[in-house]
């Protein structure tokens, strides 16, 4: 694993591309700025590592875009020590950026393959959240209650049962909509009777699968 001037030249440029995108959150920049994303890709397809866009990795599903992984993770406004249940392990790439801003993070994927694949990967580069295989439509209810919680595949309904695993004031930002595109949403569990709903932009996820989900 080769992290030279080249690479760190290119994770420059990408941070002054999500920056330009409207990225403000210093940690969330630093954060960016030094995850090696090109180790997540075959050396022959390193060009593409630090585009600003999403790139298939197998098993139908993506690592996704940079701006939409800053994206998720500056608007749940995690503080160091901050539990987070990361719905959604996929290639690995968001959950260092969680631990990179300090985040507890537990990671819960569906696809048995991928989990086994991340669960040895990431801990070569230095990275060692907590892995589990199972339905994350349903959450992680073992080890629940979070601060906060963050899906990365789309749903077609906010899961309630995620709802149910955040502690008061806990915070979810989840992709809700059909399998073209979603909205993001920001929920915000202000007791356990009510919760704040925000709305941001569309995005375009992998969907959700799972109880809660789309079934399979």
């Amino acid at each position: 694993m080769e992290d030279n001037y080249r690479h760190k030249g290119m994770r420059r440029s990408l941070v002054r591309i999500i920056t330009e995108k409207g990225i403000t959150d210093s940690n969330v920049i630093s954060a960016i700025g030094k995850i090696p994303r090109h180790y997540f890709f075959d050396n022959a397809l390193v060009e593409h590592a630090y585009q600003d866009k999403a790139f298939p990795i197998g098993e139908g599903q993506t690592i996704s875009q940079p701006y939409t992984v800053a994206f998720q993770t500056e608007k749940l406004k995690i503080k160091a020590g901050d539990k987070v249940l990361e719905v959604g392990t996929g290639s690995g790439y968001q959950a260092c950026v969680l631990l990179e801003v300090g985040a507890n993070v537990y990671t819960i994927e569906f696809n048995k393959p991928l989990y086994e694949r991340t669960k040895v990967f990431l801990p070569k580069m230095g990275y060692s959240p907590k892995f589990f295989y199972g339905d994350g439509s349903q959450g992680l209810k073992a080890h629940a209650p979070y601060d906060k919680i963050i899906v990365t595949a789309g749903a077609p309904t906010v899961p309630s049962e995620l709802i149910k695993q955040l502690n008061i004031g806990g915070v979810l930002i989840i992709p809700v909509g059909d399998h073209k595109k979603q909205r993001m949403l920001r929920i915000t569990k202000e007791s356990d009777k009510k919760i704040k709903k925000e709305s941001f932009d569309y995005f375009s996820f992998v969907p959700l699968l799972g109880e809660q989900g789309w079934k399979k």
